[in-house]
């Protein structure tokens, strides 16, 4: 049995200890803020987050109150035609083996933060950011920033896209600005017409923005999430938007879209930032996970599972495994993963940029592209990512 000290408790921080003590390890914790809870809005779960939720035993506590929708629906958001939508039900549940779900972001944090707190192999320590790390041949040793100091045969950096532990491991300075800002807004669904409240994730593309929503909390609220590719250079994270400026940025969408967007209130908005891949993780006995290690854009709704898959695999992989093995069993995790969320990443990036954001002439060779796909062909093209249950495929070996 091993100690390992992870560094964030988010979703992937508490995911990988959740698998580390279900292998039969110790894990520590260390969660830079006051107390462990997750911020933010809607998630998107595909069906391999489910395999690895259900890998982990909290997949049955998610789905109480996940929203298990029905399509993926690409609209043109400018003249509000229905271009194409994948089904998620019937064929799709049945080749991939889960449904695609969304839910709020705490529906998913709080199942696994509770699995934690039951489990004698994991402790949980707030207000404790991690300053830096020095490792030996036998172990790491790390310090938080108010000098405490904690021992482990590991240290897992799980600390986001602005990871401590990253920038001591690969030193690559700070993340990518994409030069999209986002506007976000949860709003009660009794706000919302009747007619609108469509069991569909539904992306409304326009030139240079696009616009997505759909229904989380159990059929609670609508989440709203506008973007604009603006060419934003400076990242902005949560910061207020006035109702009327987020309108305006948007002066060209359609009239559904439109009643749709003029809903949300309370908006706050992000400058969103992601990484080149890279194909080292590892420094001996340190190793990323997460945003930490691969951060991507939304576009391709798998940030969070991909961290999820971390989680499993690394447990896997450090199943029996004693304190002198841990260093070849991290080489290995990077070995196994690094194709497969780096392939994720880089298909998010282009999808913001091909996908959704085209005017003009390369707006109608998309559309008439997508609206020719079969039902097959779509979920041909997503079965290398939600078709996966080992998490090491990247997909460009053949089809699954």
């Amino acid at each position: 049995m091993a100690h390992v000290i992870i560094a964030g408790g988010g979703i992937g921080g508490l995911a990988t200890a959740l698998s580390l003590a279900r292998s039969g390890h110790r894990a520590t914790v260390l969660e830079r803020s006051a107390t462990f809870a997750e911020i933010g809005a809607g998630i998107q779960l595909g069906p391999n987050a489910f395999h690895a939720l259900d890998r982990l035993g909290v997949g049955r506590n998610v789905r109480e109150r996940a929203v298990f929708i029905d399509e993926l629906r690409f609209m043109d958001g400018t003249t509000g035609e229905k271009v194409a939508a994948m089904e998620l039900t019937g064929a799709y549940r049945e080749r991939f083996g889960n449904p695609y779900a969304v839910v709020h972001r705490g529906d998913l944090y709080q199942p696994l933060l509770a699995a934690c707190r039951e489990l004698d192999g994991v402790e949980l320590l707030a207000d404790a950011a991690v300053r830096d790390h020095a490792q030996d041949g036998t172990g790491v040793t790390v310090r938080t920033t108010d000098g405490r100091t904690f021992r482990g045969a590991a240290l897992v950096g799980a600390d986001g896209i602005r990871s401590t532990v990253r920038a001591a491991v690969l030193g690559d300075g700070e993340p990518r600005v994409s030069g999209h800002t986002i506007y976000r807004s949860v709003i009660p669904i009794e706000q919302v017409p009747e007619e609108l409240r469509w069991n569909a994730v539904t992306l409304w593309a326009g030139p240079k923005w696009h616009f997505v929503h759909y229904i989380i909390g159990g059929g609670e609220y609508l989440n709203l999430a506008v973007t604009r590719d603006d060419g934003a250079t400076v990242p902005v994270a949560g910061r207020e938007a006035e109702r009327a400026h987020v309108l305006g940025r948007f002066p060209g969408i359609g009239a559904t879209a439109r009643r749709l967007l003029e809903l949300g209130e309370g908006w706050r908005e992000w400058v969103l930032c992601d990484r080149d891949p890279v194909r080292t993780w590892t420094d001996r006995r340190v190793v990323l996970v997460g945003d930490a290690a691969h951060p991507m854009l939304q576009y391709a709704a798998q940030g969070a599972c991909q961290a999820l898959e971390d989680a499993v695999v690394l447990g896997d992989l450090l199943d029996g495994a004693g304190e002198d093995d841990v260093e070849q069993h991290l080489e290995k995790f990077n070995a196994v993963r690094r194709e497969r969320a780096g392939r994720a990443q880089l298909v998010a990036r282009r999808m913001g940029s091909d996908l959704y954001h085209p005017a003009g002439a390369a707006a109608e060779e998309r559309n008439a592209m997508l609206s020719a796909l079969t039902q097959e062909q779509l979920r041909d093209s997503v079965s290398w990512l939600h078709g996966d249950r080992d998490f090491t495929d990247s997909g460009l070996g053949g089809r699954r």
